[in-house]
């Protein structure tokens, strides 16, 4: 089969949603150090001001990234990763990368050549979750809990959530967030909070390139340095936990990325249903069309359609446009399904994460008040491998975190004369 336009659309939002919403803060750098201080600010421009954090930039200056919002690659002198690239090539499937390397950003396969019978699982072809390779997993698209909604944000932590996260830990309301690495590095305190408010994290690859674009090693290298093994990489570096779970932007999955995400421990995570919250304003999407895109979810929940298993939809923490159409929304949606819950707990994942000191609470804790179970804070510091903070806590709780933040802001002064790092934002779909 042959594609001539099915893409072209998607390709121009992309293009025009990258172009207009890339932007570099010019303000001065300023010295915020703790995520609770981070956490209480009010003022959005405030909020996307750049500033100091000791363990990000020590580790961008020693060079142990990738340059940030470029596609990652292995570093040359990143022994570990060569390492533990070369121990997964037999899991690694003879599928060849879709599509040219200017796809990776515009999404743009009409000139590409695939078979109609969809031989590699290629979610972006047919919406396929149930990997044709041996050994796989299926996606996880909707979730097993009857009259039950997934409930997750992609593309943070955005320097200006505080009023969303404000938000939802007000309501005690828990949801998987999925962060882009690139993101992390460049709000590193922002990415702590949702730790501390009780909010599962699960990756969104480094830079935010169509997958199936990519070639094996820098699939491999999207996941490793967004995600896990040390102490230097990421998410662990800012959040102090290794995630056991992934969304690939825009859908774009196959049985190759897949293969590379799971001989990494990562489970994928699809959807059912886009709220096209992140294509406001492009291609005269408005508006009134992400209203209706809420509104039809809200209707299948009341006429019963979840009434055997639950769903998942498609949302942003992209902007203040999506996070305030999750507010304006988040009461209909309450009452049209009985659960609004993050994936993990839907799933009674309750280790989320490869450290054995967090947990989630299964889904009957959850439903019963238990929204936060967790019997230590994972916390980390620079040039160490782990470090954990001994508090803990069972039951209900009112998710203001603020044990959690305790935790973090003792190990979040900087060191004096710490190298700036200059961030700039990249709010992608």
């Amino acid at each position: 089969m042959r594609w001539s336009s099915l893409f072209a659309s998607q390709a121009a939002v992309s293009s025009a949603l990258i172009a207009t919403t890339l932007f570099t803060l010019s303000a001065s750098a300023q010295d915020r150090t703790t995520e609770q201080g981070e956490a209480q600010i009010t003022d959005p421009n405030q909020e996307c001001t750049p500033y100091y954090y000791a363990p990000v930039s020590a580790a961008l200056a020693a060079n142990q990234f990738p340059p940030i919002w470029t596609i990652a690659t292995i570093l040359p002198n990143d022994t570990n990763a060569q390492a533990k690239y070369q121990s997964i090539q037999s899991q690694i499937p003879n599928i060849q990368p879709n599509g040219s390397p200017a796809s990776a950003s515009t999404g743009d396969f009409s000139s590409f050549t695939y078979p109609s019978s969809d031989p590699d699982c290629w979610w972006t072809f047919d919406a396929c979750t149930t990997p044709k390779l041996a050994g796989l997993p299926p996606d996880l698209a909707g979730v097993p809990e009857p009259d039950t909604l997934g409930y997750g944000f992609d593309d943070g932590p955005n320097c200006s959530h505080n009023a969303f996260y404000d938000f939802l830990s007000q309501n005690n309301q828990k949801a998987t967030m999925f962060y882009i690495g690139s993101n992390v590095m460049d709000w590193p305190l922002e990415a702590q909070r949702a730790l501390a408010d009780g909010h599962e994290i699960c990756v969104h690859t480094w830079s935010h390139k169509y997958t199936t674009t990519l070639t094996n090693e820098e699939v491999f290298a999207e996941f490793y340095y967004t995600v896990r093994f040390l102490i230097e990489h990421t998410i662990k570096l800012v959040a102090g936990v290794t995630p056991t779970c992934w969304r690939p932007p825009y859908g774009d999955v196959d049985d190759r990325v897949r293969a590379i995400a799971h001989a990494l421990g990562l489970r994928t995570i699809i959807w059912q249903y886009d709220s096209n919250d992140w294509r406001e304003g492009f291609n005269n999407v408005t508006v009134a069309d992400v209203d209706q895109n809420y509104e039809y979810l809200i209707s299948r929940a009341q006429n019963g359609t979840y009434a055997t298993g639950g769903t998942i939809m498609l949302t942003h923490e992209l902007n203040n446009f999506t996070m305030s159409e999750a507010m304006k929304f988040y009461t209909q949606l309450k009452a049209a399904f009985k659960y609004l819950v993050p994936m993990g707990v839907a799933t009674n994942q309750t280790q989320p994460y490869v450290e054995t000191n967090y947990s989630l609470p299964s889904f009957d804790q959850y439903i019963s008040g238990t929204t936060t179970v967790t019997g230590g804070v994972p916390v980390a510091t620079a040039g160490s491998s782990s470090s954990t903070g001994s508090g803990s806590s069972s039951g209900k709780t009112n998710s203001t975190g603020a044990a959690s933040r305790a935790l973090y802001d003792s190990f979040g002064i900087l060191a004096a004369g710490a190298a700036f790092v200059g961030f700039s934002v990249k709010l992608l779909a």
